[in-house]
């Protein structure tokens, strides 16, 4: 490419005025990759039109004037969206913003392009933090609180971008205009963001999660030889969050290498972490911060392992039905030992795994014809 080629800011594809400019339905490509196809009045935008960025998000609406006016829809690369309000090219007003799988992830409102006032942040896992943001948009503030995913437990209080400081336990609760508002519970605990390490469990290690008590207790279990359990305090519908699995973070090479015998309590978080609960933080009276360590397995479970952003421990995982339970019925879950390395011993577990996979087997085996 040649110097003459280097200097030129914008190649246009269509309709030009008198004067050289894009007048019509146009397609024009700028020096950053960037392009816009739609329509224009003697170079500038004018009526609907949508940018193609050079990272693959878009953007599309209606323009006056060269500034996009009204309600605009931005496209992420990975296929999030949002939609909003524009007032001359700037997001101004209401804008609700949704994940590439179409879940709502935020809800408020926008001022030059930040986010201000009373904003909803949604978790994938049915969490979601509400507050007043502050002047960078950020959920930062004396009076914020994060929302269980039953949409009435709740932690009010200090946060910073979105991470508890001091909170308290709250009721949600809304006024006559349906804005919502934060019943404090009288002589609540504190809580605070509390993230485990390699080493250190909680700091708090004996104070209950207040949505997690509602809905489980730990009791002998109902399963030969399996010691202690996880119970339904309530019934619960399918698709319930019932309790949370926190532990120290330990690394997927240190829990490969050691015996199976110290591996009881650990699952996988992701490609890196491995969260444990080691003894003696296996027993309530040590750790009760999180009961979800205490489920056991089954081949045909009525409750299954997620992802959960918790509000003190951070990243975790959760425990949620996946049947209708019933008051004190046992949640079981399946462990998930890794059957695609099955040899000839078996799955890559522990033996009472195997003997119980080896039973499992021989039940779901078709009867031999006679």
């Amino acid at each position: 490419m040649d110097s003459e080629d280097e200097s030129v800011e914008e190649v246009v594809e269509g309709p030009l005025d008198e004067d050289g400019q894009p007048h019509g339905f146009c397609t024009v490509t700028y020096s950053s990759s960037d392009r816009f196809e739609g329509h224009f009045t003697h170079g500038e935008k004018n009526g609907k039109g949508k940018f193609f960025f050079f990272d693959g998000s878009t953007l599309e609406g209606f323009y006056v004037d060269d500034g996009l006016q009204g309600q605009g829809l931005y496209t992420h690369e990975d296929g999030g969206v949002l939609h909003g309000t524009y007032v001359d090219g700037e997001l101004n007003g209401p804008a609700q913003e949704l994940d590439g799988d179409g879940r709502l992830v935020f809800k408020g409102q926008y001022k030059d392009n930040i986010r201000c006032g009373e904003c909803w942040i949604y978790y994938p896992d049915g969490g979601c933090v509400f507050g007043r943001v502050n002047e960078d948009g950020e959920m930062t503030g004396n009076s914020i609180a994060y929302i269980y995913p039953d949409g009435c437990t709740a932690l009010y209080g200090s946060f910073v971008d979105g991470e508890i400081i001091e909170a308290r336990l709250a009721t949600l609760i809304s006024n006559q205009t349906g804005a919502p508002r934060f019943q404090i519970t009288l002589n609540s605990p504190v809580y605070s963001y509390d993230k485990s390490t390699s080493t250190c469990i909680a700091t708090h290690a004996l104070l209950p999660d207040p949505y997690e008590s509602q809905r489980v207790f730990v009791a002998d279990s109902l399963i030969k030889g399996a010691g202690q359990g996880l119970f339904a305090k309530a019934a619960a519908e399918p698709g319930t969050v019932m309790a949370f699995y926190n532990g120290v973070r330990i690394t997927h090479s240190e829990v490969d290498s050691r015996d199976w015998a110290l591996n009881g309590n650990t699952i996988s978080l992701d490609d890196d972490t491995v969260i444990d609960v080691p003894q003696p933080f296996d027993q309530t009276e040590r750790y009760c911060a999180s009961l979800g360590h205490k489920a056991n397995h089954s081949f045909t479970p009525n409750c299954q392992y997620e992802p959960f952003v918790h509000p003190r421990f951070g990243p975790i995982k959760c425990i949620r039905t996946l049947s209708a339970v019933q008051k004190d019925e046992e949640l079981t879950v399946a462990y998930g030992y890794d059957h695609e390395s099955t040899a000839k011993n078996g799955p890559e577990a522990p033996d009472w795994y195997k003997q119980e996979f080896e039973v499992f087997q021989q039940r779901q085996a078709p009867p031999v014809s006679q």
